[in-house]
C-alpha cells in the first residue's frame, strides 16, 4: 500500500466470489434493457471512420517500421548488412536487438514475456530486425532490400508433422487448459464392448485471419512507455511488456479502444510490440509498426494441427460405456501450449470408462496457441463425426443416440451440471430445421446434378469466470435530459463482439438511466484491470465487475435516502420504493436485542447501536432510516438531485468479481446444436452449404442482436473449418505457402447460406451475478462436424482429414 492509499479513504467496493448460486438484480429492474436487441452504441463511430484503430492513430513526428523476417526455418543469423539501404530515400535506420526482440508471440493471460532472443532462428518468418523510415512505403522497400546472411540448418528442421509423430512427447499439464485423465479401464471395456468404434481424425493448422492486422504505436514520455496496441487482454499484455523490457509497471500504459477482431491471435503481445518500443526509445520519437498480412500469418499464432483418436464402446442399443479421446498437436520447441481437443469430451456424453490423453510434437513452425474455441473447435469435429458414424453403425438416428447418452451429472468428475440444455437445443433446432425429413440412407436424394444431404452435431463449450474490476461513477451532467450520467471504466476491450453495447445495457438497467446517459470507457490500462476479451469469459467477468460497481452505487444511494437496498428502484432518473422490506437474519437479531435491553440503561442501548453500526459496516447494508426523504404514496426523488449533494457532484464505486467454489462444485458449460443441409455436385464434387440452423443455450442473453451475430460468426467459422481453412507449410523449407487472404481461404458471402439461430432460454445462477455464459465460441463447436456429417449423408463418403476439399470426394462419388 502506498502512502497516498493509507491517507485517502478506500473507494467503496462491492466484492463477490461465486461460492453459491446468487439472485440477479436484472429480475427486479424497471427498464429491462438487458436482453433487448439494441444497436451498437459505437456503431456510428465505426461506420463513419471515427473509431480509430491502432494503425490509424497518428502522433507528431511519427516514424514507421516494417519488420524483417527470417527466410530460413532453422539456423542462426550471421550478419545483418544495412549498407544495402543507403540509397533508399527516407530510411532512418535499421533497429536490431538480438537479446530483447521477441522470438514469437505470447499466449493469452500469461504474465511473463514470450521467448526473447532472435539470433537463433526457429521458424520461417521469425522477425529478426525492423527497418525504420519516415514513411511506411520507404520502410517496406528497406525491409525488402535488407541483406541478411545465415547459418542455415533447415535440413535439420522438423517440418513434417506426420514424420515427426514418433517423436511425440508428454505435455506440460500444469500450463495447459486441460489434463490427461483416466477413469475405469477404458481399453479393456472397449475390447469387451458389444459395439466398438475406433478412428483417427486429422485437422490442419489454421489462422485467425482477423480483419485488423497486428499493430503497435509506441512512444515514450520520459521514462513512461505508452503503447497503442491491437490486443485483446490488456492487463496481462501490460505485464508481458513490463517483463520483456524490465520496466516499472507504473511506467507502462496500453491503449486499445477498438480492436478489429482477434479470435485469439491478439490475446498476448506479438513481436511488433517490443520492436516498436525499442525503436521508439532509440529514436526518441513515436514509432508505428503494422504487420503485413503475410507477417501476421507467419509470426503471430496458428491453431495447431492435430491427430485425434476417438474410440467408443457401447451396448447394442447405443448406451456408451467407453469414451477415449487422444490428441497429438504441435508447437515450437520449448512451448507449453497444446490444443485441448477433449475439453468437452469429459462431460458431453455418458460413459463409466474414459480416457483423455495429450501429446505434443516439436515443430519448426510458427507458434501454436489459442484460436477461437481452442480445443472444442477441432475436438468436436472428431467427436461429433464419430458419434454420427456410430449412430449409422447402430442403425440409430444421430439425435436419438445423443438422447440415449445424456448424462445425469458430469461423468468424468461426478459433479452436477449448473444447467444443461443440450437436449432442448437439439430438439428446438431439429424441429425448426425439419430434421424429420432427412433420409437416413446416404446418396439417396439427387436433385438435378446435386446430391443433397443433412447432418447434425451437438455443441458444448466450458464456461468460466476470471478476476475483473470496474469503476462506476454517477455525476451531475446538465447536458443530459435527466441531469445525470454514469461513467463506467474498465480496461476490458471490444474486439467487435459488442462490449461497449452490452456493458452499457448492464449499467443503464441497474442505474435506471437511458442508454445515452451511459459513458463507457474501455481499452486502457490506466483503468481498473479486467480479464479482457478471450476464452468466452470477457462479458461474464468484466460485465460482472460493472454489475457489482453499479450495485454498490445502488446501495450507497439507498443508504443516502433511507431505503433498504432490496426495495430501492432506479427508474428513468428517479428513485422509488418498491414493495416492503423483509428483515434478514442480522436485522431480526438486532431488533430482538433492542427489545431485551429496553429500559436497561443508556449504556446498554448505546452498545446495541454500536453493534448495529458494526454489522452495517460488515454487510454493507444500513439499518437506519432517513427522515428527509418520503417515499410514501408513490413519491419519487430525482437521482440528479441526490448525486448533486456529494463532493464534486459525483459518486463512485468499484466492483470486483472472482471465481469461487462454484467453479469446482458444478460443471458449467454452454450447450447447443448445429444442423446443416449441403449439396454436392455429382460430377465435380463441389460442396455448397444450403442452410444451417443452430440452437444455443448460454444463460441469460445480454443482447439478442449481438448474441445472434456471435452465433452467425461461430457457424461461419464452422463452414471454413469444414471445407476450406488450412495453413499450408512447405515440408521442405518451412515456408508458409498461403500467407494471405487470397490463398488462405475463408468463407465469403457466396459461401454462406441462410443461417437460423435459436437462443434457448436459460438462467444459470451458479455462473455469475448476471447469470450469463459465453456464446460465440459455443456456436463454432460442432458446426464443422454437422457439415461433414451432411456431406456423408449426401454422397456416402467419410472424410477423416480436414478440410473436406473436392479432391477428397471426387473419386468416391456415387454413380
Amino acid at each position: 500500500m502506498s502512502l497516498l492509499d493509507s491517507i485517502l479513504p478506500a473507494e467503496p467496493t462491492k466484492k463477490m466470489m461465486m461460492n453459491a448460486p446468487v439472485e440477479s438484480l436484472f429480475d427486479k429492474t424497471a427498464s429491462k434493457l438487458v436482453g433487448k436487441p439494441i444497436n451498437r452504441v459505437e456503431g456510428s463511430l465505426k461506420v463513419s471512420g471515427q473509431a480509430h484503430y491502432t494503425a490509424e492513430i497518428h502522433l507528431d513526428n511519427q516514424a514507421y517500421g516494417v519488420l524483417v523476417s527470417a527466410t530460413i526455418a532453422k539456423g542462426r543469423v550471421k550478419q545483418i548488412d544495412s549498407s544495402s539501404l543507403e540509397a533508399i530515400p527516407e530510411i532512418i535506420k535499421v533497429v536490431t536487438d538480438p537479446e530483447h526482440f521477441l522470438r514469437n508471440a505470447q499466449q493469452g493471460g500469461a504474465t511473463k514475456s514470450p521467448k526473447q532472443g532472435v539470433s537463433e532462428i526457429f521458424y520461417h518468418g521469425q522477425p529478426i530486425a525492423v527497418v525504420i523510415a519516415e514513411t511506411f512505403e520507404a520502410a517496406t522497400e528497406g525491409a525488402k532490400a535488407l541483406k541478411v546472411t545465415y547459418e542455415d540448418e533447415t535440413e535439420q528442421a522438423a517440418l513434417n508433422f506426420t514424420t515427426e509423430l514418433p517423436n511425440a512427447h508428454e505435455v506440460n499439464e500444469k500450463k495447459g487448459s486441460d489434463k490427461n485423465s483416466e477413469k475405469g479401464n477404458p481399453e479393456q471395456s472397449l475390447a469387451n464392448a458389444a459395439v466398438t468404434f475406433d478412428r483417427f481424425y486429422h485437422t490442419p493448422s489454421q489462422n485467425s485471419a482477423a480483419m485488423e492486422p497486428h499493430a503497435t504505436l509506441a512512444h515514450w514520455k520520459g521514462e513512461k512507455l505508452i503503447m497503442y496496441s491491437s490486443n485483446q487482454m490488456l492487463a496481462s499484455c501490460k505485464k508481458q511488456i513490463v517483463d520483456a523490457l524490465d520496466l516499472d509497471p507504473d511506467n507502462v500504459q496500453l491503449i486499445a479502444r477498438y480492436v478489429g477482431g482477434g479470435f485469439g491471435s491478439k490475446l498476448g503481445i506479438s513481436p511488433e510490440s517490443i520492436a516498436a518500443a525499442l525503436a521508439a526509445k532509440e529514436l526518441g520519437r513515436p514509432v508505428l509498426i503494422t504487420m503485413t498480412r503475410p507477417q501476421v500469418m507467419e509470426a503471430t499464432i496458428r491453431r495447431s494441427n492435430t491427430r485425434q483418436r476417438i474410440a467408443i464402446g457401447c451396448s447394442k442399443d447405443g448406451i456408451i460405456d467407453t469414451m477415449i479421446h487422444e490428441t497429438v498437436s504441435s508447437n515450437l520447441p520449448g512451448e507449453a501450449f497444446f490444443e485441448p481437443a477433449a475439453l468437452s469430451t469429459h462431460y458431453l456424453y455418458r460413459g463409466d470408462n474414459r480416457r483423455v490423453n495429450y501429446q505434443q510434437v516439436d515443430m519448426n513452425q510458427v507458434l501454436s496457441g489459442s484460436m477461437r474455441a481452442p480445443g472444442e473447435a477441432v475436438g468436436q469435429i472428431a467427436l461429433e463425426c464419430a458419434m454420427d458414424e456410430l449412430a449409422e453403425q447402430l442403425n440409430l438416428d444421430p439425435v436419438e443416440l445423443r438422447r440415449r447418452n445424456e448424462p445425469e451429472q458430469d461423468p468424468s468428475k461426478g459433479i452436477p451440471f449448473s444447467t444443461r440444455k443440450l437436449i432442448a437445443c437439439i430438439d428446438q433446432a431439429a424441429e425448426q430445421f425439419g430434421w424429420n425429413q432427412r433420409n437416413a440412407k446416404p446418396a439417396s436424394r439427387l436433385e438435378g446434378d446435386w446430391w443433397m444431404g443433412m447432418g447434425m452435431a451437438a455443441a458444448a463449450r466450458g464456461n468460466s469466470l476470471a478476476p475483473s474490476e470496474a469503476r462506476a461513477t454517477l455525476q451531475v451532467d446538465n447536458s443530459k435530459a435527466l441531469g445525470v450520467k454514469a461513467v463506467i471504466e474498465t480496461d476490458m476491450t471490444d474486439i467487435g463482439t459488442g462490449s461497449y453495447t452490452v456493458f452499457t445495457q448492464v449499467a443503464a438497467d441497474l442505474l435506471g438511466l437511458p442508454i445515452d446517459h451511459i459513458e463507457m470507457k474501455l481499452g486502457d490500462t490506466s483503468l481498473p484491470p479486467a480479464i479482457g476479451s478471450g476464452g468466452s469469459m470477457g462479458a461474464a467477468s468484466s460485465g460482472s465487475s460493472i454489475y457489482l460497481a453499479c450495485q454498490q452505487l445502488r446501495e450507497m444511494i439507498a443508504e443516502k435516502v433511507g431505503l433498504y437496498p432490496d426495495i430501492i428502484q432506479l427508474d428513468n432518473g428517479q428513485i422509488k420504493q418498491v414493495g416492503e422490506h423483509e428483515a434478514n437474519f442480522v436485522e431480526t437479531v438486532i431488533e430482538a436485542g433492542k427489545e431485551k435491553v429496553a429500559g436497561l440503561g443508556d449504556n446498554i442501548v448505546d452498545k446495541v447501536a454500536d453493534l448495529k453500526d458494526k454489522l452495517a459496516e460488515i454487510t454493507g447494508i444500513s439499518l437506519t432510516e432517513s427522515k428527509e426523504y418520503d417515499f410514501s404514496n408513490f413519491q419519487t426523488h430525482s437521482l440528479a438531485d441526490i448525486v448533486a449533494q456529494y463532493d464534486d457532484q459525483k459518486l463512485s464505486a468499484k466492483g470486483q468479481i472472482a471465481p469461487g467454489k462454484n467453479a469446482k462444485s458444478h460443471r458449467q458449460a454452454s450447450f447447443g446444436a448445429n444442423f446443416a443441409e449441403v449439396a454436392v455436385h455429382r460430377v465435380t464434387g463441389e460442396i455448397r452449404i444450403k442452410r444451417m440452423t443452430g440452437a444455443f443455450a448460454a444463460g441469460r442473453i445480454l443482447n439478442h442482436k449481438t448474441a445472434t451475430s456471435q452465433c452467425y460468426g461461430g457457424m461461419i467459422f464452422g463452414i471454413g473449418s469444414a471445407l476450406m481453412e488450412q495453413v499450408i507449410h512447405d515440408k521442405h523449407d518451412g515456408r508458409l505457402c498461403n500467407h494471405n487472404l487470397a490463398e488462405y481461404h475463408v468463407p465469403v458471402n457466396a459461401d454462406v447460406p441462410q443461417l437460423d439461430v435459436i437462443l434457448v432460454e436459460e438462467d444459470d445462477p451458479y455462473t455469475n451475478p448476471m447469470h450469463i455464459k459465453g456464446i460465440g465460441e459455443t456456436a463454432i463447436a460442432g458446426a464443422a462436424a454437422a457439415i461433414a456429417n451432411a456431406v456423408y449423408n449426401a454422397v456416402g463418403v467419410r472424410v477423416y482429414d480436414f478440410p473436406i476439399t473436392l479432391d477428397k470426394l471426387l473419386y468416391e462419388l456415387p454413380e
